[in-house]
């Protein structure tokens, strides 16, 4: 039975590159810890945008990233920081602030699942757009960060951004 787990781990690990290494997937722990890293700074750089305090649940969202990011605290926990910046998101009328609040949920949420990192960027992005500032500056901002990251870890973002259509929900 185990032997049958493993191969369609393998299998799906093609189809789903974002699979940790210990569940059968292509994705070795550090190169995790550094999309974790990417969406961090991603979401980060948008935080210009809000005029106001930052709440104190997106902040410590955050601030729980870089902790998993360095294994100082469980996925657990960063899922918890997660759900509550998804839930605050919701309550959010103003959608620059309600897209960095899901820019931050995704972040956190790569601790979980790597392929959360797009969505950190991705929120990102839209943050920019709904604040009507450069878009293809802040792909710019977000490609240069990308590209301090390994080649293969590099290729899985841009190749899954491409087939997740990501371009297209913006």
């Amino acid at each position: 039975m185990q032997d049958r787990n493993r191969k369609r781990s393998a299998k799906q690990s093609k189809r789903y590159p974002f699979i940790a290494e210990h569940r059968g997937g292509p994705l070795k722990k550090e190169n995790h810890r550094m999309l974790m890293k990417w969406a961090i700074e991603c979401s980060e750089h948008v935080l210009f945008l809000i005029d106001k305090e930052i709440d104190k649940k997106l902040l410590y969202a955050l601030e729980t990233a870089k902790k998993w990011e360095n294994d100082i605290v469980p996925t657990g926990d960063a899922m918890k920081a997660s759900s509550d910046a998804h839930a605050m998101a919701r309550q959010i009328k103003n959608p620059v602030y309600k897209a960095i609040a899901r820019s931050i949920g995704q972040t956190v949420a790569a601790a979980h699942m790597a392929d959360h990192s797009l969505g950190g960027a991705f929120y990102a992005i839209k943050a920019i757009k709904h604040a009507k500032k450069d878009i293809e500056k802040e792909r710019e901002w977000q490609a240069k960060k990308l590209g301090q990251l390994p080649s293969d870890v590099i290729e899985i973002v841009q190749t899954m951004w491409i087939k997740k259509e990501m371009d297209k929900r913006l």
